[in-house]
């Protein structure tokens, strides 16, 4: 048998990008898979139809997220928060790349910005066409770890991954001057390996992301949040117009910012509606399966007492013979 790092997703049911598999020999003669290995950690997010209770895995056994943040377009507060979220929960460390550095003034104000945002995590900023920030972004990465690049369409991570390798190793296309957006020159999901052994797996461009399961990544992101609504004076304050509510004493001073609380309120109801669906769905389930085993069973019962009738019937004829 062979230890095999898969480098593509084969179908929804198997191993995705970054799984370690055991493969061998089938009988056609040709290698397949015979078990995945556990995985320590994974990157995931709710599917994309807006009624699906299911997790979509976009990686596994990954390091370090980095977040890709292009200083060419506007920074959203509220997608940055919900994508560190998800990479917090994923198990990997996340990680703040600030590309296209050398194109804006903006630059220095948007990476202001993240770190205060960002609290815990490292930014770093890149210029990959002048080859600025690569030593420091190679620096955040442990020895022989795997780096998965997450971030929107044309915000340059393929060609920041070329300037890692130090030659083109992914093809790169222009971003649109009207909405910013790229041409999804990378449609997989794929590894590039470097000369030290770190891995770079390069992602399609991702829109939206719905969380999945992300108390973890919550709590690590709005630890703060958290921490004050432990402070009010009752334990079931719904943080309105209850007296001794520390979470709006903190929004009237200015503490905590508006719009991050109402963000974290936002990930909450969209967790807590997941989670409902997830709990519909287990239910139809249940009842399906309870279903079929009565009418099955109701089924089995009869055709049992039939071919008993049946077999009396018979021996009674017999008999009488």
């Amino acid at each position: 048998m062979e230890l095999l790092h898969l480098p593509y997703p084969l179908d929804a049911n198997v191993p995705v990008t970054g799984d370690w598999v055991w493969i061998g020999p089938n009988r056609a003669g040709d290698r397949q898979i015979l078990e995945v290995l556990p995985r320590r950690s994974e990157l995931s997010r709710k599917r994309a139809f807006e009624d699906s209770s299911a997790a979509q895995v976009l990686a596994a056994n990954i390091d370090v997220i980095g977040v890709v943040l292009p200083v060419d377009r506007p920074l959203t507060h509220n997608r940055l928060e919900r994508t560190l979220v998800a990479a917090w929960d994923s198990g990997a460390v996340p990680l703040v790349i600030v590309t296209k550095a050398d194109l804006e003034d903006v630059a220095d104000d948007v990476v202001r910005q993240v770190i205060l945002q960002a609290a815990g995590v490292d930014v770093v900023t890149t210029s990959a066409e002048n080859g600025d920030g690569i030593e420091d972004l190679l620096a955040h990465l442990p020895p022989r770890s795997t780096l998965v690049l997450l971030g929107p369409s044309g915000a340059g991570k393929s060609t920041l991954i070329n300037a890692l390798v130090g030659h083109n190793v992914q093809h790169t296309g222009e971003v649109r001057s009207g909405d910013f957006r790229g041409k999804h020159t990378t449609t997989s999901r794929e590894l590039v390996p470097l000369a030290d052994g770190t891995v770079l797996m390069d992602t399609p461009g991702v829109r939206g992301f719905g969380l999945f399961d992300a108390d973890d990544g919550m709590e690590q992101m709005f630890g703060d949040v958290e921490e004050l609504a432990g402070l009010c004076r009752f334990s079931d304050c719904a943080h309105q117009q209850e007296p001794g509510c520390a979470v709006q004493a903190a929004l009237a001073d200015g503490t905590l910012e508006a719009r991050r609380w109402n963000n974290y309120l936002k990930l909450q109801r969209e967790m807590a509606a997941l989670a409902r669906r997830k709990d519909a769905a287990a239910s139809r389930a249940y009842q399906r399966e309870w279903h079929q085993k009565v009418v099955g069973g109701g089924k089995s019962q009869r055709s049992a007492e039939r071919a008993r009738s049946e077999r009396e019937e018979q021996r009674s004829k017999r008999r009488r013979r």
